[in-house]
């Protein structure tokens, strides 16, 4: 298989086959961001024919010897068909649709168990998109996109150059609501940075609650001295939440979410984690973080921050 630097993925996508097809970041200016920063370039697609010679590769997965005792040690008799697709990279939805369509076709012609399609996608990658394009891809196989929103408040959005707005973020996961294509969001928490922590929270849940994605993942801001945001920080630009700040945050996006929506805290950044269904697990997932902060303290919270040697 053909990977290029650390290979990133949602922790819901721990079964899915990883497929690279995309290497690094087009946007790439993210104040925050250093997850590319190891690669040579910005942004590289993969050659069609190493795509291919991968997919070839996990065909004979099913027969591959090391494949099969895995499975007995499992009590299967064979190993588990392949059911789901992660095309690999920062945005790979930035690919034009023809390519995108290619490479579903790829994937049905050699993994024909494959169901779906999912992949990280920037905000800025569905306007390249027509909604006939967006139909078309969602009936080739793509779904369940995960999109790093970050926050729907439009200061922080601006300051961390993410290159869209709240509103934009509507207007363009509306247009996947209409074209049947599911997506779920990453909350990026203390990215308003100390003091605004609980206004952005809010600014969020008014962009969540006109949408509907299936579920929103919680990470915590970790700035690492090589981002950019590090040097805004030195200059005096801009200050860091928190660690309590930051469970505060998450407590009132909770509270003011009003939609029906899988929310989870399951990354490395988040020292604690937890999960649930909204609106039902809404009160058990409000004390879980009450107790958070009344009993960790913001020391022991922030040394867990400092001692993450990377997300």
């Amino acid at each position: 298989m053909h990977y290029t630097g650390t290979i990133w993925r949602p922790p819901y996508e721990a079964s899915s086959l990883l497929l690279e097809v995309t290497a690094g970041c087009t946007h790439h200016r993210c104040k925050f961001c250093t997850l590319y920063h190891q690669l040579p370039f910005e942004f590289r697609m993969s050659p069609l024919e190493d795509v291919e010679r991968d997919l070839q590769e996990v065909q004979l997965w099913s027969t591959d010897p090391f494949a099969m005792l895995t499975a007995r040690m499992q009590g299967k008799p064979r190993p588990e068909r392949i059911r789901r697709a992660f095309l690999v990279g920062a945005n790979p939805f930035v690919l034009k649709y023809e390519r995108l369509m290619t490479i579903a076709g790829l994937i049905r012609q050699y993994i024909p168990s494959v169901k779906t399609i999912g992949c990280f996608a920037r905000i800025t990658d569905i306007t390249l998109k027509s909604d006939e394009e967006l139909v078309a891809l969602h009936q080739a196989g793509y779904d369940s996109l995960t999109i790093g929103m970050e926050t729907g408040d439009d200061e922080a959005l601006s300051f961390m150059n993410k290159g869209y707005t709240a509103a934009d973020i509507v207007k363009q996961c509306r247009r996947l609501d209409h074209a049947g294509i599911h997506y779920n969001f990453f909350y990026l928490a203390g990215i308003s940075g100390t003091g605004r922590g609980e206004i952005g929270a809010r600014a969020t849940a008014d962009v969540c609650n006109q949408l509907h994605p299936g579920l929103i993942g919680v990470n915590m801001l970790t700035i690492y001295p090589e981002s950019e945001l590090y040097q805004e920080i030195q200059r005096g630009n801009w200050k860091e939440e928190g660690e309590v700040e930051k469970y505060r945050e998450i407590c009132t996006l909770i509270k003011n979410l009003q939609i029906p929506v899988k929310f989870a805290a399951l990354g490395a950044s988040n020292a604690f984690q937890f999960q649930g269904t909204l609106p039902e697990d809404k009160n058990a997932l409000i004390e879980a973080i009450g107790k958070i902060i009344e009993t960790a303290g913001e020391g022991d919270l922030r040394e867990y921050r400092r001692n993450l040697p990377h997300l």
